[in-house]
Order: structure tokens, then sequence, then C-alpha cells
């Protein structure tokens, strides 16, 4: 709904620049020390692998790809939460028994976007969505790595501010603005929502919950998301729900359980 009348990038990054502002602006108030330099190049580097990257990558390709597609693209996140952590942060032990289950998960992420029989998935945006998650997984592992600041009030906000901004420029870059989009009191409405829900205490608590469990397990909220958007799509929009589709989502959301299931918690 948010973005039937406003342009995606430029909803998204009013959404998250307002949250980000909102956000940092009370934790100062509140006496949370701001970021130090260092800190904020650190917060820019999040601020576009978890919010320019992810979110322009995810709504360009969903021009092209069903929504319940996309959303079990998405629910791939723990997958390559995981393999970042055992190959490229080495955070992790190499287990058989957790590369069969990522080895299944990319299985099913390969069923989804490649159609034998010529159908309409388009392999790039499906590609293209993949990517935008890898990139949201290596900012999540990142994110325990780097020095940040104390308060994750103000590290939550600051990053949000900074993606925000970057996709207020992706927005005016691409030709969304100016001028200025008509927002029905409808979008008005979703964004606000977003904003409060979506950011100011769903963000919050993810960025919370990484000081607290693994990277892996902070990414399963993933895996809840593409049942609901494959029935909602079917419903709202018609998209189908062939064996194919079944297959990847099954094989995706199985790796997902079963990688949650195995892994300690490693914060």
């Amino acid at each position: 709904m948010a973005v039937e009348t406003v342009p995606p990038l430029f909803a998204a990054g009013v959404r998250f620049a307002i949250a980000g502002t909102i956000l940092y602006l009370w934790a100062r108030t509140r006496g949370a020390d701001g970021p130090s330099g260092p800190q904020w190049r650190n917060l820019t580097i999040l601020g576009a692998l978890m919010f320019l990257f992810t979110y322009s990558g995810l709504f360009w390709a969903e021009k092209s790809v069903p929504s319940g597609i996309a959303s079990v693209l998405v629910a791939s996140v723990p997958l390559w939460t995981a393999l970042l952590g055992m190959f490229v942060f080495k955070r992790e032990p190499r287990r058989w028994s957790t590369m069969g289950e990522i080895v299944l998960g990319l299985a099913g992420v390969a069923t989804l976007a490649f159609d034998p029989r010529g159908g309409r998935v388009n392999v790039v945006a499906c590609l293209v969505v993949v990517a935008s998650q890898i990139a949201w997984s290596l900012g999540t592992a990142l994110t325990t790595t780097m020095t940040l600041p104390g308060s994750d009030l103000i590290t939550a906000g600051a990053q949000m501010m900074v993606g925000g901004a970057m996709l207020l420029a992706g927005s005016v870059a691409l030709g969304e603005v100016p001028p200025l989009p008509r927002i029905s009191p409808e979008a008005a409405a979703a964004i606000g929502y977003l904003i409060v829900a979506g950011s100011l205490i769903a963000f919050t608590a993810y960025e919370w919950l990484l000081t607290q469990v693994s990277t892996t397990k902070v990414t399963s909220c993933a895996y809840v998301n593409p049942v609901v958007a494959l029935v909602i799509g079917h419903e709202l929009s018609g998209e189908p729900i062939g064996v194919r589709t079944i297959v990847g989502c099954t094989l995706v959301l199985a790796s997902t359980i079963a990688l949650l299931r195995r892994r300690e918690p490693s914060p």
C-alpha cells in the first residue's frame, strides 16, 4: 500500500530517515553518546549494505518476481549468514551437517529461480533478490565485529538515518523525484505504520538481539514471511502456486529451520 502512490525508494528513504532521526535524537536527549568518527564510517558501511543495497535491489526485482517467490528468496538470509560465519569470518565450525543444510537451502533457491520449461520467472531478478539478501547478511555479520556506539538505540538510529539518506539520494538519481510525489492518506498511514512498527520497534529489537544471540538465530525472522506472502499473493494478485514453487519453498524453509535447531548461540 505504501508504494501504490509513492515511488518505492522514496517511500523507503522517508521511512528510515524519519525513524532514524527520531530514534537518534531521543537517545541523545537521554544522555547517550554520539558516534565517533570511525564509528560513523562503520555505520555508513552498514547503512549502505543493509538499506541502500538491500532495499534498492529488492524493490527493483519485485517488479518482475512474484511476491511469494521474492519472500522465499528473502527467507534465505540465515543461509548466507551461516556461510559468511563459516567461510568469511570463520566464527562457526565447518560441520558436514551444517553444510548439507546450506546446500539444501541453496537447492530450494535454485528451484525457485530456474524454471526448466522457460517459465515466467525472471532469473536475473531472482539473483538480484538473492544478492540484496547477501548484502543484508553481510551487514548483520559485520555489526557483531565492527566498533559501534555503546548504545543500541544510537546504533540503530544512526544506521537508519544514513541508510534513509542514501535511499533518498538514489530516488533522486533515478528520477523518482522531483517533483514530490502525491501521497494519499492511505499511503501516509502505511508509511507511518512502517516507521513505528517496522523501523522504530523492529529494527531496534533486531540490533539488540545481535548482541544477545547468534546472527543466524536473529535472521530467522525471515523464514516466517514466505508462507504468508505466498497465500496473500495468490489470493489478492492471482500469483500461481505450482509444484516447483511448493518444492522450492519447502527446501528453503526446511534448511533454515534445521540450521536454527542445530546452531548454538554465539553472539
